[in-house]
């Protein structure tokens, strides 16, 4: 059982404080590291955290060795040329684990880092945590086992993924997602379209093609010409397109160069993501984490997505893909609540007719609320405080 806040005055503690150690590679898991770490130092005052994460593990008293920037890097490409760096790295990091001698240690998603790493601790004896769970549900479950043999636990996001995990004997605790616990239930559409100077009865589609230079590139002239064919059938429609990064700023401001939209309709954003979802009738977007945040937003939603061709026909063949769903919302809910276009589906003219069903019909979009909150309150657990009682339960001392 956890040590939770009422009893960590009473708990055994080990001769010396215990040592915690965790490794994020990138913002999202500094974030995580930095919530999880509030939680366990009010179970675990005399606690010392140690290990790799960014300005927000910081702030909550962790002592970084290198930066989660160090391990931020995407797409193949990349990775290659970064290996050896990378491989350096670890092997530096763990040679100073092993030396500080961490009571436990957790890696927060980067799995290609962290699994690695957390097998060798393991090994060594000590005892390991691996926070995010790889999507097993889509791709390969066997894979669950393999990620048992490098973590003691893993804490999921989603309630669907601790029982594939049971199927190969892995200790796996359902902890809840922190977005929905950051989100409120109700959006303020109101105060969204006020942030963002849109009016309040103005058509509002918000368009986001991907947070990856590379996804922008497949996806981002097929989502504006989409938003085109839409602007054409729905009077004084505002667009709103939110940039994740400078960089895809830059990509999507000279997309929209030589998109056939009307002029004065669109508002390119850098951020503000979550902000355009809120304020939006309709929500437009790649497959990945935004049709999560979408779906907490309580939006309609059309997603689309392509990889390149022979990645697809290599996927295909070989079996890797589980599921015949793909956006978060649909394989939360089990059925399809929001339109999938899919590779050679992923066509302007069809993104644009799903788009124009959920204008066309509010009464759909009406029945979609009940069913968003019902999702969104199965992952409100207090994500961070219920991560850190399942890490608290793996550190037991003697009295």
């Amino acid at each position: 059982m956890g040590i939770g806040p009422a009893d960590a005055g009473t708990a055994p503690m080990p001769a010396r404080a215990p040592r915690i150690a965790l490794c994020a590679g990138e913002a999202s898991g500094d974030l995580l590291g930095a919530g999880l770490v509030e939680q366990l130092r009010a179970r675990l005052p005399e606690a010392e955290f140690a290990g790799i994460g960014g300005a927000a593990m910081r702030a909550a008293g962790v002592e970084t060795w290198h930066d989660a920037s160090e391990l931020a890097v995407m797409g193949l490409s990349e990775v290659l040329r970064h290996l050896p760096r990378l491989l350096r790295l670890r092997r530096r990091f763990r040679r100073r684990l092993l030396d500080w001698r961490p009571d436990v240690f957790i890696g927060i998603d980067a799995p290609d880092f962290n699994l690695g790493l957390e097998r060798a601790l393991k090994r060594r004896g000590v005892r390991t945590v691996h926070y995010v769970s790889p999507s097993v549900w889509a791709w390969r479950e066997g894979r669950a086992a393999k990620i048992g043999r490098s973590a003691d636990r893993v804490l999921c996001l989603f309630p669907m993924e601790p029982a594939i995990y049971a199927r190969h004997g892995v200790d796996a605790r359902f902890v809840g997602h922190p977005m929905a616990d950051a989100m409120p239930l109700n959006p303020d559409r109101r105060r969204a379209r006020a942030d963002l100077g849109i009016e309040d009865d103005a058509p509002v589609l918000a368009v986001l093609p991907g947070s990856r230079l590379g996804e922008i590139e497949r996806l981002g002239a097929i989502f504006l010409e989409a938003a085109g064919q839409v602007a054409a059938r729905v009077p004084n429609l505002r667009i709103l397109v939110p940039a994740a990064t400078p960089a895809c700023g830059e990509a999507l401001r000279a997309l929209l160069a030589s998109a056939p939209l009307p002029a004065g309709s669109v508002r390119l954003f850098e951020g503000r993501a979550r902000e355009a979802m809120t304020a939006a009738d309709v929500v437009l977007l790649a497959s990945g984490t935004a049709t999560l945040e979408a779906m907490l937003a309580k939006r309609p939603m059309v997603v689309g997505y392509r990889i390149a061709p022979s990645t697809y026909r290599i996927v295909r063949a070989l079996g890797l893909l589980k599921v015949d769903r793909y956006a978060l919302p649909n394989v939360l809910a089990g059925t399809t609540i929001a339109p999938e276009l899919m590779q050679d589906d992923c066509t302007p003219a069809r993104l644009a007719e799903a788009v124009l069903a959920w204008f066309d019909d509010p009464a759909a979009v009406l029945a979609l609320e009940p069913v968003y909150r019902d999702l969104h309150l199965a992952l409100r657990r207090d994500a961070s405080a219920s991560a850190a009682d399942a890490v608290a339960g793996l550190l037991e001392f003697p009295a």
